[in-house]
């Protein structure tokens, strides 16, 4: 159970340092010696090894600027991992200097400190590991939305279906080989003939990515309401996000893109959600 935790938290945690830290060498060796730290106190540090390790491969196998080489099987390896952890290896019962002093309690009865990592590893690796997941399968199903000449040419704005030319972006900013050149007209390039306009004043809302804000609260939730059996609940929210969603899809017309890139990029992060509330419940009960 404790390698699961530490290889979760040190994936999600290398990827919130690449994605938020000013300078990733500097976030990655404070990570690194803080997971270091932690694996010494609690007499676990083989598996924080192994945690970094993995953390370091997962890195290399799902770029965050660029479609993944290996696609989704990184995703596929880890959750082996993380399943076979905690079948195979239930909590251990002297956790180290940390386990002295450890008091941990609950409704539910005392919480052990193996558990505790697995379900703070699960946590953090839901925040933008998770991203990186669902990012990997829309690149392999390929469900871009079409070329929408009359819509927003702003990527980040709700409900654009054009990528800038170029820029090999798509509309979540997922990395795409069908953004080329020749789909849309570049902003920038002058039309002959046409009168000189005054550019217009950018609204700040526009370039707001929710989708980045929404995914791991959305993860968080549905972890947490699994956790709590409160199933009504859980059952509101995933049909509330499909009917906040509904106006933009039942605009797709005949290709059905949007309904597809909203259906396989959901229930991936549901998946991940309940899995991850899977093992943290089968944990708690093994």
């Amino acid at each position: 159970m404790i390698l699961a935790g530490f290889v979760l938290l040190a994936v999600g945690a290398a990827d919130l340092v690449r994605q938020f830290a000013p300078r990733r060498w500097i976030g990655y060796l404070a990570a690194g010696i803080i997971l270091l730290l932690l694996g010494s106190v609690s007499d676990a540090l083989l598996p924080m090894i192994a945690g970094l390790v993995i953390g370091a491969l997962w890195v290399w196998s799902m770029p965050s600027e660029r479609p993944a080489p290996l696609g989704f099987w990184p995703a596929v390896l880890l959750a082996l991992v993380a399943v076979g952890s905690v079948v195979w290896f239930p909590a251990r019962v002297d956790s180290g200097m940390i386990g002295a002093v450890w008091s941990l309690r609950s409704p539910f009865g005392d919480i052990p400190f193996d558990l505790a990592m697995l379900s703070l590893g699960a946590g953090v690796f839901l925040l933008e590991s998770s991203n990186l997941v669902v990012r990997a399968a829309l690149d392999g199903e390929h469900t871009w939305r079409p070329i929408d000449r009359g819509a927003s040419t702003d990527p980040t704005a709700v409900g654009s279906a054009v990528a800038p030319a170029g820029d090999g972006q798509s509309v979540a900013g997922v990395a795409t080989d069908d953004a080329r050149p020749d789909t849309a007209t570049p902003l920038s390039a002058p039309i002959l003939g046409a009168p000189a306009e005054a550019t217009p004043t950018r609204d700040p809302r526009a370039g707001f990515q929710g989708g980045r804000l929404i995914g791991p609260l959305e993860r968080i939730l549905v972890m947490i309401l699994t956790l709590a059996a409160a199933y009504p609940i859980l059952a509101a929210m995933l049909a509330a996000k499909g009917i906040v969603r509904f106006p933009e899809i039942s605009r797709d017309g005949e290709t059905g893109a949007r309904a597809e890139y909203f259906l396989v990029g959901s229930l991936v992060s549901w998946v991940i959600g309940l899995s991850a509330a899977f093992l943290v419940w089968w944990a708690a009960h093994s």
